[in-house]
C-alpha cells in the first residue's frame, strides 16, 4: 500500500476517538496486549517515562523530549491526537516517522488488525513501541491518550510516571467528579515507580498519595521540589500562559532523574536550553502557536475548563489589545456550559465547525454561546471564520482560534 492508501485502510477499518467519539473508546487493555505480544512486546525493551494528566501532558512530553535530546540522548515521543500529520504522533528526536516505516507496519499487522479488530489508537500505540524499539532509542516519553488506567499506552513499566493536573474532561469516560477523573489518571501509577505530580489539587491530593502507598511508589509533588522561577512567566505582555507550570514540572522531573540515578545525569544547563528552546527541538506545534502578527493571531487547542482558563486569564492581562477576536468551534460530545462561560462577553465572535463527522454545529454553538452572552456569527468553515476576523480585525487586535484541535488543524 501507498501512505495515502496506508492512512485511507486505518481511518474506514478502525474506529478512531477524535472522530467517532465515545464509540471508539476501548475499557481494557485486551487488544494491546495482543498486538504488543505479536511483536515481541517491544515496550519492555527501551526505558520510559509516562506522562498523564488532562492538561499540559503534551507540553510537558515536548520540553522532556528537548531536555533528553539536549543532553545528547536519542528521543522517542508518542503524542497524541496528531493536528496535520498522523506521523506528528510518533517521532524520534524530532523527526516525524518516515511515511514508508508507517506504510510498512500497517502491512505487518493487517492479519491482526482483522481478526483483533482494534481501535486506531490501539494500532498507533503499537507502532510506536515497535518503532521506538527498531530505533534504539535511549528513553521514549510517552503520553496517555484518554485516562490512564485503561489508556492503551499503560501496557509499559516506566522509570517514572507523571501525573500533570486534573479538570474536568471527558467525563462521560472517566468520570463526572475530579476524584473520580484523579482515579483514573492514577492508574498509570506503578508497582516501585516513583510518580510525580504537576500540580497540588485538594481535591486529587489523597487519591494520588494513597494509589502511591498502595503500589509502593515514592509520590512527589512540582513544587517541594521546583518553585517557580520568573523566567517561567515568560517574557512579554502576552507571553505563553502554559510556560509557568509546565516548565516547573519538567524541572522537577528531571530533579527525580537525577536524584534516583534513573539514567544520565541531567545539567541545569541542558535543562535550561530544552525548555527554552523545546518547541524548535522537539517540534512542537498547536499550542499558543502565533501565525501572525499584525493583527496578533494565535491558535491554541485549549478546549475544557482547565485549558479554556489559563488561556482567557493570559488573554485579558493583555491591555494593549484593542479588542479580542475569538474563532471558536467544539465537538458535539463535549458539555460547553462551564467552558462558555470562561470567555469574556467584550469580545468578537466567530462560530465555526472542524471538518469531521463529530464536531458541533456552528448554528449550534453560537445558540449556546448566547446563554452567556457570547455574540457573533456563525460560519460553515473555519476558514472562513478566520477571513472574516482578518478583515474586521485592526492591527493592534487579537485574533484566538480555539476549541477542538480539529478546528486549529485547519489554520496551522
Amino acid at each position: 500500500m501507498t501512505y495515502k492508501e496506508t492512512l485511507d485502510y486505518l481511518y474506514r477499518q478502525l474506529p478512531m476517538y477524535q472522530r467517532k467519539g465515545k464509540q471508539a473508546f476501548k475499557k481494557d487493555l485486551k487488544n494491546i496486549k495482543l498486538l504488543c505480544s505479536h511483536f515481541g512486546n517491544p515496550q519492555a525493551r527501551f526505558p520510559s517515562i509516562h506522562i498523564a494528566g488532562t492538561n499540559g501532558k503534551g507540553t510537558v512530553a515536548h520540553m522532556l523530549c528537548a531536555v533528553f535530546q539536549s543532553a545528547g540522548l536519542k528521543v522517542g515521543l508518542y503524542t497524541s491526537p496528531h493536528y496535520k500529520d498522523f506521523r506528528e504522533r510518533i517521532k524520534v528526536n524530532g523527526s516525524y516517522i518516515s511515511k514508508r516505516k508507517v506504510s510498512r507496519f500497517t502491512k505487518s499487522v493487517k492479519q491482526q488488525i482483522e481478526v483483533i479488530r482494534p481501535s486506531f489508537f490501539e494500532i498507533t500505540v503499537a507502532m510506536a513501541f515497535t518503532y521506538f524499539e527498531e530505533e534504539q532509542v535511549d528513553i521514549a516519553i510517552i503520553e496517555t491518550g484518554l485516562g490512564g488506567r485503561l489508556d492503551s499506552t499503560n501496557v509499559i513499566t516506566p522509570k517514572l510516571s507523571v501525573i500533570t493536573n486534573i479538570s474536568m474532561d471527558h467525563q462521560s469516560m472517566l468520570g463526572n467528579t475530579i476524584k473520580k477523573i484523579a482515579k483514573e489518571k492514577a492508574g498509570i501509577i506503578k508497582r516501585d515507580v516513583s510518580v510525580l505530580v504537576g500540580e497540588r489539587q485538594a481535591d486529587t491530593i489523597d487519591v494520588f498519595t494513597k494509589t502511591a502507598a498502595k503500589k509502593s511508589s515514592r509520590i512527589y509533588f512540582a513544587d517541594q521540589l521546583s518553585p517557580l522561577k520568573k523566567s517561567d512567566l515568560g517574557k512579554g505582555p502576552l507571553s505563553n500562559p502554559y510556560l509557568k507550570l509546565n516548565s516547573r514540572t519538567v524541572r522537577a522531573a528531571v530533579s527525580i532523574w537525577n536524584l534516583e540515578k534513573l539514567g544520565k545525569h541531567i545539567s541545569q544547563k541542558t535543562l535550561s536550553y530544552g525548555i527554552k528552546n523545546f518547541r524548535r527541538v522537539s517540534n512542537y506545534i498547536g499550542r499558543w502557536h502565533v501565525i501572525n502578527q499584525k493583527p496578533l493571531t494565535i491558535a491554541d487547542s485549549a478546549h475544557n475548563e482547565g485549558g479554556v482558563s489559563l488561556l482567557i486569564n493570559q488573554l485579558l492581562k493583555f491591555s494593549e489589545a484593542k479588542k479580542l477576536h475569538f474563532i471558536i468551534g467544539f465537538v458535539n460530545d463535549k458539555p460547553l456550559d462551564k467552558v462558555l462561560d470562561l470567555f469574556p462577553k467584550k469580545a468578537s465572535y466567530y462560530f465555526c465547525q472542524a471538518k469531521i463527522p463529530r464536531a458541533l454545529s456552528s448554528k449550534d454553538l453560537k445558540s449556546q454561546a448566547a446563554s452567556y452572552n457570547l455574540a457573533g456569527r456563525d460560519f460553515k468553515s473555519v476558514k472562513g471564520a478566520l477571513r472574516n476576523a482578518k478583515s474586521l480585525a485592526n492591527p493592534a487586535d487579537t485574533i484566538v482560534v480555539c476549541g477542538s484541535i480539529f478546528v486549529v488543524a485547519e489554520i496551522l
